[in-house]
């Protein structure tokens, strides 16, 4: 099934905003119902494919002759155009068709991307790798002018090879992560990687992007759970890993991972899997104040018993009940919401046992207080229902993102205080006063990951008024000492930070490798790195 096309995920699975959201959304922001229905799909003017016909016989040549491997339809064109963020949907619902691809070819295995790589070099095509659509930074909009094609790997989706002695995985990029689950636990294994694009992101994307999912606290992020890559690239292929530490020289892996497809297609992943865990508990703990839970949530990450889950959401968020998405405006009504912080234990039953009555014990002692299973329970049934609750959002005529970023537990008020400030300001000074909500999503010894969420009403130019907001927050994120992104990725909306935190030096590395894999530079041109 094909995920919608202007919106989320299942389109049975959408769900409009509760009276209550409604009512809050009118009387806090000021949101009124949009003034106008999203263009249905058949009434999107699409112009004819910039193709010409021995382009699209080298594409049909490089795909084995599959005629049906090469399209250039408008449906299929329209639905492999730009991502899942909030402009990029509001563009759609616009009819806004400026990034559609070319043509979008289907490959069926390495050999056949590279003689795709080498047909689109022959004729001066860009290409963009396409997953499972689901980039929320523009990484799948090319920053230049010119035709491209969108390299949909969805037939590459196989379970390559399970070493159950060195418990590795080898799969191809394509897999959706369910799928990858699915073939895992036929063996009794698990990855462990639920990000909450999970339903439709893929494996090849999770490497691209330097993905981390909801239970990194225990399995930690894809790109630690990464042993070997394959990289189909203009100039040949390149393998890297083959074994679980190297002092060999720098480790290319870390070329590829993060490298948003700009300097090569993923055609194979080696992960290392691990048994399917016998015992799921997800609990609630309730802290008084942001500030508390967050000492809390350090306690545990430095000191242990480290959970398997550990999330803390602040009053905002909590008060909204935006923790639990399937429960929007549960909580408006309590007086002593405080934050909510969801733990989550994973694995044998004697471990989480005993992890849990660890973990109790220094969350009792940093202030907190037992709420139950059913927060956590509730969180756990929801935890990839957000992006549809952004959908209702926008259909209800308010504007509705998030973005992220981490940083060293030292930094993390500061970098908490000047992005909350930095949205509010903007949004306000236009006209259109926010809620701002943040939660930590991912923690480390060191340090953790802040994820906000922000709603408002649209302004007269819902892209243009975001896009102000998020560069006031990207720069507030840098002046703090936060990383531009933690697991988003860069794409074209955050390339000039990521140039930024990056310095000259390492953009000049960068462009040399760059150089060297994609000398014409048709891979995903602007994402990234600025296109020469």
């Amino acid at each position: 099934m094909d995920m919608l096309w202007n919106g989320w995920g299942d389109p049975a699975r959408a769900t409009p905003l509760p009276d209550t959201v409604t009512g809050l959304l009118r009387e806090l922001l000021g949101v009124t119902p949009r003034a106008a229905a999203p263009l249905p799909l058949e009434e999107i003017g699409v112009p004819a494919p910039p193709l010409d016909a021995d382009a699209r016989r080298a594409l049909e040549a490089a795909v084995g002759q599959r005629a049906r491997d090469v399209r250039t339809d408008a449906e299929s064109r329209i639905r492999h155009t730009r991502g899942k963020s909030t402009p990029d949907l509001l563009r759609m619902r616009a009819g806004d068709v400026t990034d559609t691809p070319a043509a979008v070819v289907l490959p069926d295995g390495h050999d056949e991307v590279l003689a795709v790589l080498a047909a689109c070099a022959e004729h001066g095509l860009a290409l963009v790798p396409f997953g499972g659509g689901t980039s929320v930074v523009g990484g799948l909009a090319p920053g230049r002018e010119g035709a491209f094609v969108a390299l949909d790997l969805r037939r590459m989706n196989r379970l390559l090879d399970l070493d159950e002695v060195s418990r590795t995985a080898t799969l191809q990029p394509g897999l959706r992560a369910p799928e990858a689950e699915a073939l895992l636990a036929e063996h009794g294994y698990t990855l462990g990687h639920f990000p909450q694009s999970y339903e439709w992101a893929t494996v090849g994307g999770f490497a691209a992007t330097r993905s981390s999912g909801q239970a990194s606290a225990g399995y930690g992020r894809f790109d630690e759970m990464v042993l070997g890559l394959t990289l189909a690239t203009p100039r040949g292929t390149l393998d890297t890993g083959r074994a679980p530490r190297s002092a060999a020289g720098p480790d290319l892996r870390q070329l590829v991972l993060g490298s948003e497809g700009a300097f090569g297609v993923i055609t194979s992943v080696t992960v290392r899997v691990r048994p399917a865990p016998e015992v799921r508990r997800y609990e609630g703990w309730r802290f008084a104040s942001f500030d508390e839970g967050t000492a809390a949530l350090r306690r545990l990450a430095q000191d242990g018993p480290r959970p398997t889950v550990l999330r803390l959401s602040d009053e905002t968020e909590t008060l909204i009940g935006l923790a639990q998405p399937d429960a929007v405006g549960a909580s408006l009504e309590r007086q002593d919401a405080g934050c909510l912080a969801v733990v989550g234990f994973e694995g044998t039953g004697e471990d989480t046992a005993h992890r849990r009555e660890g973990a109790a014990e220094i969350l009792r002692e940093s202030g907190g207080t037992f709420a139950g299973e059913e927060p956590g329970e509730r969180w756990a049934h929801g935890r990839y229902s957000a992006p549809y609750l952004r959908d209702a959002l926008l259909d209800a005529g308010a504007l509705a993102e998030t973005l992220e970023t981490a940083a060293l537990w030292s930094r993390l008020p500061a970098l908490y205080a000047a992005v909350r400030e930095a949205l509010t300001a903007t949004l306000t000074a236009a006209g259109t006063p926010p809620l701002v909500m943040c939660h930590i999503s991912h923690v480390y010894e060191n340090g953790a990951s802040l994820y906000f969420t922000v709603v408002s009403a649209q302004g007269e130019d819902a892209v243009a008024h975001w896009t102000r907001a998020k560069h006031a927050a990207n720069d507030a994120i840098l002046a703090a000492g936060g990383t531009i992104t933690h697991h988003h990725a860069v794409g074209t909306d955050h390339r000039d930070w990521y140039v930024r935190e990056a310095g000259p030096l390492g953009v000049e590395a960068l462009r040399a490798v760059k150089r060297s894999l994609d000398p014409a530079g048709l891979l995903s041109p602007g994402v990234l790195l600025p296109a020469d």
